[in-house]
C-alpha cells in the first residue's frame, strides 16, 4: 500500500510515537523474558509488573491532575464511555445531540425514555443556561455527560461552568465529559473543570489504539461494565496489558510536555482555513474560529459529496475525514452537522481536517495544490448546483 504523503485525520488517531514505541518493546522484551508476571500475583515478577502499573497510573494521573487511585484503564475511550453510560441506566440522563456514538448508541439502547438532549447552537456550543432551569426534582438527572471536544468540528464546551450549574447539595448530579480529543491538545484538568468522571483514549495522542482510561473521582461511584476478578481495584475485571499500558503512559508523559506546541498548529489550521474561504466558491466552515481545538477544521463543500473529495485526495496522497472515524461506514449525514446547520446536503459535503504536531506547512500548500482541482471536478460532474447556500464571510 502506498503511504499517505500528508497525514490529516489526526483525530480519527496519531501515528505511533517512536518514544511509546520504544517502550511497549522495552516491557515486551520483559515479559518474554519472564521479568514480568501477573500484576495480581504476590511474587517477585508479579510485584514488579504492579510497580509498572503504579508509575504508569502516575503518569497518566499527572497529565489530567487527578489521584492516581482515581484511574482505570479501559480498552479506551468506547469502553470508557460505555461504562459510565451503562452504570446510569434507567436513571435520567443529560447530554448533547453532538456526542460521540460510544455516548449516543448506548443511551439508545439503556436509558432512552429517560435521555434528555440539551440544544446546541449553530457553532455546536451548549449553553450552561439549559442546565436547572426551573427543574423539577423528580425530573433531576443522574448523570450530566458533555464532550469537552467535539470530535468532528472541534468546538470547545463549557464543562467546567456546567458543572458549576450541576453542582448544588439539593440534587445528586454527577458529570462525565468524554475528552478523548481535547486530552494532549488543550489542558484539561479535572479539578479544574469540576468533573467526576472523564474519558479518553491512547491513540488519539501518539500511543497504542486498544487502551484508554476512565477516571473516576473519589467521592463518586460508578458500577463496573466488566465483573470478574478484582483488577483495578474491583473497578475493571481483567488482567491488564502491561505493554499498552506502558505505552499509554509514555504517551501521556510527552503529551503533557508538548502541549504548549499546539499554537503552531492552531496557525497551519487557521492558514488552511483562509485559503479554502479564499480559493474555493460556496464553501462554509463548520469549525467556530474562536473557542475550538487548534487542530481541527471542518469545511463543507456545496454541490458534491465530503466522500468523493476524501477519496480523490487519498488518491493523491492526502489523508483527510468526512467526520468520525468510528461511523465512516455509514450513509446518513454527520448527526453532529446536522445538528448545528440541519441541512443535509451541507451535512453530506462536510470534510474533516485534523492536523498534528508533525504537521507542516508544505502539508498546507499540497492540500491546496490539489483541492480547488479537486472541488472544481467534482462540481462539474455533479448534479446539484452550487450556490444556494451563503459563502461563510
Amino acid at each position: 500500500m502506498r503511504d499517505q504523503q500528508v497525514y490529516l485525520d489526526y483525530a480519527a488517531g496519531a501515528p505511533l510515537l517512536p518514544e511509546v514505541k520504544t517502550r511497549m518493546d522495552e516491557v515486551g522484551e520483559g515479559l518474554v523474558n519472564g521479568e514480568y508476571g501477573n500484576p495480581s500475583a504476590l511474587y517477585a515478577t508479579g510485584q514488579r509488573s504492579r510497580r509498572l502499573l503504579d508509575e504508569a497510573r502516575m503518569q497518566v494521573a499527572l497529565l489530567i491532575d487527578a489521584q492516581p487511585s482515581e484511574i482505570i484503564f479501559t480498552s479506551g475511550g468506547t469502553e470508557s464511555n460505555n461504562t459510565v453510560i451503562q452504570a446510569f441506566q434507567r436513571q435520567i440522563i443529560w447530554t448533547t445531540p453532538i456526542e460521540h456514538p460510544s455516548i449516543l448508541e448506548p443511551l439508545r439502547k439503556f436509558s432512552r425514555q429517560k435521555a434528555r438532549f440539551v440544544s446546541v447552537d449553530n457553532e455546536g456550543r451548549v449553553s450552561p443556561k439549559n442546565f436547572y432551569r426551573d427543574p423539577d426534582p423528580k425530573y433531576c438527572p443522574s448523570l450530566v455527560s458533555v464532550m469537552l471536544a467535539n470530535n468532528e468540528i472541534g468546538v470547545i464546551e463549557p464543562v467546567r461552568e456546567i458543572s458549576m450549574k450541576c453542582r448544588s447539595p439539593k440534587y445528586k448530579t454527577l458529570v462525565h465529559t468524554d475528552a478523548t480529543q481535547a486530552i494532549g491538545k488543550i489542558p484539561v484538568d479535572v479539578n479544574e473543570l469540576k468533573v467526576d468522571l472523564l474519558s479518553f483514549s491512547a491513540h488519539k495522542i501518539g500511543g497504542p489504539a486498544g487502551i484508554g482510561v476512565l477516571y473516576v473521582r473519589k467521592s463518586a461511584h460508578v458500577r463496573p461494565l466488566l465483573s470478574g476478578g478484582d483488577q483495578e481495584r474491583g473497578r475493571r475485571a481483567g488482567t491488564e496489558n502491561l505493554m499498552l499500558i506502558a505505552g499509554l503512559a509514555k504517551a501521556a508523559e510527552l503529551a503533557r510536555a508538548r502541549l504548549t506546541e499546539w499554537d503552531k498548529v492552531a496557525g497551519l489550521r487557521d492558514q488552511l482555513r483562509a485559503e479554502i474561504l479564499r480559493e474555493i466558491p460556496h464553501v462554509s466552515c463548520n469549525s467556530p474560529k474562536e473557542g475550538c481545538l487548534p487542530n481541527i477544521l471542518n469545511v463543507s463543500f456545496e454541490a458534491i459529496e465530503g466522500e468523493a473529495i476524501q477519496l480523490m485526495l487519498d488518491a493523491t496522497g492526502i489523508a483527510v475525514s468526512t467526520g468520525s472515524a468510528c461511523a465512516s461506514s455509514k450513509l446518513e449525514p454527520s448527526h453532529v452537522i446536522m445538528a448545528i446547520r440541519g441541512d443535509a446536503e451541507i451535512a453530506h459535503g462536510s470534510v474533516r481536517f485534523s492536523l498534528g504536531l508533525n504537521t507542516t506547512e508544505s502539508d498546507i500548500q499540497k492540500v491546496m495544490a490539489v483541492l480547488p482541482k479537486i472541488v472544481a471536478k467534482l462540481r462539474d460532474m455533479s448534479t446539484l448546483k452550487a450556490g444556494e447556500h451563503d459563502k461563510e464571510s
